[in-house]
């Protein structure tokens, strides 16, 4: 039995910065109180008015003033000095998203910087504080909002995120036990426009809901995990006689519909109101929460979203983009999400879901060493045509989507990339950790139509579904995903359980030139298949994955659906759980080439699926399997296997780590490795770097670690 236990990574700091964090420190180093050496400097308070002149002595009250007062000076003449927006210390509470464009652009000489002031604490909340409690018989602690027509779906406790009332309790579903499906609109269309599905329950359970038809279900939320997705809709009717519950919206997807294997669970209902740490919000405004031991809530700080999002940076085209902005040492926190009445219709990776700082149309665009935590959607979108722009050393968590995502969903002229496509953009040295919380199919980091982009040494960990996700094209169609690169990143403890067909790093299309490097990946546990570590899905073709070390995954470290010509050399798969390798559709074409790789495992198949049937050139690999050293090559010996062309310099035999059960994969030696051409590399640059603080942030809770490892030992239990 593979051993799930938490690993903390061994991480050094690294010696040398990156010539962008050298020049980041330059401009902090220069910072003062009045005149800058940099150019002219705005002051902004949370005490401030936005009628001042923005000076130390008079600040401005908020980002938009600004802003405006920026806007104002440009007027006047073009910038002949850079301009620094400096933020004092405190709290901003934002009712609307900043929304910038183009006439608030600065130029690559003289670039428009809004920065938190030095070592201190600069937030902009997008929620309000909610005071006024009062104890209640029931134990419970209510007050009353001022408007009932405030509606939100999240509320944060003391920096924490509470849980709205569902049943089952947080951690638990119940299962699907059959579908009816009235197409009502749209039959013969791929995805039907509209149709009412019919969900059958075990009788049991329905009861277990407490739902009647006197009960106030219209705006009782169902959340559904099937597969790698989640569809989010109201109840429209129940059948108490039945059992069943009835919902409405497109047909479902053919290739992923809501079925027997599909589990979910129900919000926002007075009933469900019924362990601590949950909450309920009535339709006359009263908000009631169940507290945790020991919670008083009087000297709480609660926070409800307010927004949705904070920062909207817009061009006009791509001839007239947002330009040269800077956004440096800012915290965005407490932003909602609310569900349309139509629901969410399922969509691979939670595509289509906002984030709470969008960028469009634009060139050189820096966020830097910026928080953006507690949300209801995700963190950033370089969306449309954002070109040489750069998310750095920025801490992104408990999200309620993804945290960042690059490039349009939908595909443009193919004339004419430069109007769509974004290139160029840097994700690096970011914590990216514990998202999903709303739609739990959200990816860490993603690239849809986007082009030599990277991703590199990155903390990514605590997501239901996929780390990095690079393509947006299925199978062999023209795609943009070009030459993107996925480099030195630590993502792990991913899945949890709840959702199938998953990667660390997950692929897709045409994607010539893109490379996954020098990552470490491990503990990616899916629902039922698919907890894969490297998985290159439809149509992946011209990706290089080298020296990556993938371990602790439930399916294989390795998987291709199906691609062409992909090379996957010198990496460590070990102590996958159910099988090291595995290939699934059998095509003419060579489908990758798999050399210079040591495999090392102590449990399960080494080959599966299709993988013995797979057109691939395999060679001068290390097998090794603790067991013993009877290898079965898909029910053939080794000797066997070699026959058919395959391996025909690799060797079964002890690679030689050191201590390789605790995931230490130093090699004692080397003369094993040398028999292969086996390169070793460096794992010290994994991850993010910096001062020993940022360092330590990084590092895994051990108690999340031990309850993933928990969840595992559950799930194998029941699958016995």
């Amino acid at each position: 039995m593979l051993d799930f236990n938490f690993i903390k990574v061994k991480m050094k700091f690294k010696k040398s910065w990156t010539k962008a964090r050298s020049s980041f420190l330059i401009v902090l180093a220069v910072f003062s109180i009045g005149s800058s050496v940099l150019g002219k400097d705005i002051f902004v308070s949370p005490s401030g008015n936005d009628g001042s002149n923005g000076s130390f002595q008079h600040p401005l009250g908020s980002m938009e003033g600004a802003r405006n007062l920026i806007r104002k000076w440009k007027a006047e003449g073009p910038l002949k000095e850079s301009v620094q927006v400096i933020f004092l210390e405190g709290d901003y509470y934002l009712d609307q998203p900043v929304i910038f464009n183009e006439e608030d652009s600065g130029t690559s000489e003289f670039p428009i910087i809004y920065k938190g002031e030095e070592q201190k604490e600069v937030n902009f909340y997008g929620g309000k504080l909610i005071t006024g409690w009062e104890e209640t018989a029931e134990g419970l602690w209510k007050t009353r909002l001022l408007t009932k027509a405030w509606k939100f779906e999240q509320l944060y406790i003391n920096g924490n995120r509470a849980v709205r009332a569902r049943t089952p309790n947080l951690g638990k579903y119940l299962q699907v036990e059959g579908v009816n499906e009235t197409i009502l609109s749209g039959e013969n269309d791929r995805v039907a426009s509209f149709a009412v599905q019919e969900i059958g329950l075990d009788k049991k359970d329905f009861l277990q809901l407490g739902l009647s038809k006197d009960t106030g279900w219209e705006d009782i939320l169902v959340v559904f995990y099937h597969k790698w997705d989640n569809t989010r809709k109201f109840l429209q009717a129940i059948d108490p006689e039945k059992g069943s519950f009835f919902i409405s919206g497109q047909g479902m997807k053919p290739w992923n519909p809501i079925n027997k294997d599909s589990r979910f669970y129900l919000e926002n209902f007075r009933s469900a109101l019924d362990e601590p740490g949950e909450w309920y919000l009535e339709n006359d405004g009263t908000l009631y929460y169940m507290p945790l031991p020991g919670q008083n809530l009087a000297e709480a700080r609660i926070f409800a979203p307010f927004i949705e999002q904070f920062l909207r940076l817009q061009g006009a085209d791509p001839h007239n983009k947002i330009q040269d902005l800077k956004f440096i040492n800012l915290n965005f926190k407490y932003s909602g999400y609310t569900t349309p009445k139509r629901g969410n219709e399922p969509a691979q990776a939670a595509a289509p879901i906002p984030s709470v700082i969008t960028v469009d149309q634009a060139n050189r665009i820096t966020f830097e060493n910026c928080e953006v935590a507690h949300t209801g959607t995700g963190a950033f979108w370089f969306r449309n045509a954002v070109e040489n722009s750069e998310i750095q050393r920025c801490y992104l968590h408990d999200l309620g989507a993804g945290g960042v995502k690059i490039g349009p969903l939908s595909s443009g002229d193919p004339e004419n990339p430069a109007s769509w496509v974004s290139r160029n953009n840097l994700i690096h040295n970011n914590i990216i950790r514990s998202g999903g919380w709303v739609f739990p199919c959200a990816v860490g980091a993603m690239i849809f139509h986007a082009s030599d982009n990277e991703i590199s040494n990155n903390e990514i960990a605590d997501f239901r579904y996929t780390g990095i996700s690079v393509g947006w094209v299925w199978g062999y169609t023209p795609s943009f995903a070009k030459r993107n690169k996925v480099k030195y990143n630590h993502i792990h403890h991913l899945g949890w359980g709840d959702l199938s067909d998953m990667g660390g790093v997950y692929t897709l299309g045409l994607s010539e030139g893109t490379e996954v490097s020098h990552n470490i990946i491990h503990h990616i546990y899916s629902m039922t298949y698919g907890g894969w570590g490297l998985y290159t899905d439809e149509g992946s073709t011209g990706i290089l994955m080298e020296n990556n070390l993938v371990y602790a995954c439930k399916n294989a470290g390795f998987h291709q659906h199906y691609g062409k010509n992909n090379r996957i050399r010198n990496n460590i798969f070990a102590y996958n759980q159910l099988s090291q390798l595995q290939a699934t559709r059998v095509e003419d074409h060579i489908s990758f080439y798999f050399t210079n790789n040591i495999i090392l495992f102590n449990e399960g198949a080494l080959l599966s699926s299709n993988w013995a049937k797979i057109n691939l050139v395999t060679d001068r690999n290390i097998y090794w399997d603790e067991r013993g050293k009877d290898i079965d090559f898909s029910n053939l010996s080794f000797p066997e296997w070699k026959t058919m062309g395959n391996d025909l310099n690799s060797k079964i035999i002890d690679p030689g780590f050191i201590s390789p059960l605790q995931y230490d994969f130093t090699f004692k030696n080397k003369s094993a490795i040398r028999k292969i051409n086996f390169e070793p590399f460096s794992l010290d640059e994994v991850g993010v770097y910096g001062d020993k603080e940022w360092v330590e942030l990084a590092q895994f809770d051990p108690v999340r670690a031990s309850l993933f490892d928990e969840i595992i030992r559950k799930n194998e239990e029941i699958q016995k």
